[in-house]
């Protein structure tokens, strides 16, 4: 699965990160890069992480790669929203797009990719980082529990959508 991050978004959502910005911004995107790039080690998805550079970035897109994870600074003029329309246009594999923003959430669904909320996503990195046993071990079915209860429902007029099913299990994957 490839995870597409909206980098600022995810900072200012998580209250660990926005403690790092708070520091400078510099330190928040380390900060957000750093846990990111555990998060990878750990769970062996593809990372790519957007931030804006619109309004004081380079004339030209930069691309840069620390601890495995891709990062994308948007070139002068354009918002990293647009980079992830971008990417997930021409993109055909699994995605998981992680944004607060509404506008970038439908965009993903309606090309039959996956969005999670940064807070969301915020508290499984904070999570993973927390736990030392690797997802299949003894208590880890405990933290997907709380997804699954929307589905206990029984007979197929109760059943979700095939659109929500597949949501769900790639959402499992994270």
């Amino acid at each position: 699965m490839h995870i597409i991050v909206d980098g600022y978004n995810l900072i200012r959502q998580s209250d660990v990160l926005r403690r790092y910005e708070r520091i400078s911004l510099e330190e928040g995107r380390r900060a957000l890069v750093l846990n990111l790039a555990r998060y990878r080690k750990m769970r062996g998805h593809r990372i790519t992480v957007v931030f804006d550079g619109w309004e004081g970035g380079s004339p030209t897109e930069e691309r840069d790669r620390a601890g495995g994870v891709e990062i994308i600074y948007s070139r002068l003029g354009e918002k990293a929203d647009e980079v992830i329309k971008r990417l997930l246009q021409t993109a055909s594999e699994e995605i998981m797009v992680v944004t607060s923003d509404r506008e970038i959430a439908v965009f993903a669904e309606r090309r039959g990719k996956t969005a999670i909320a940064s807070p969301a996503f915020a508290e499984r990195l904070e999570r993973s980082a927390a736990e030392s046993f690797p997802a299949d071990a003894p208590g880890a079915e405990d933290a997907d529990e709380e997804e699954r209860t929307g589905m206990k429902k029984k007979g197929p007029s109760r059943r979700l959508s095939k659109q929500k099913r597949a949501a769900l299990a790639r959402l499992r994957k994270l």
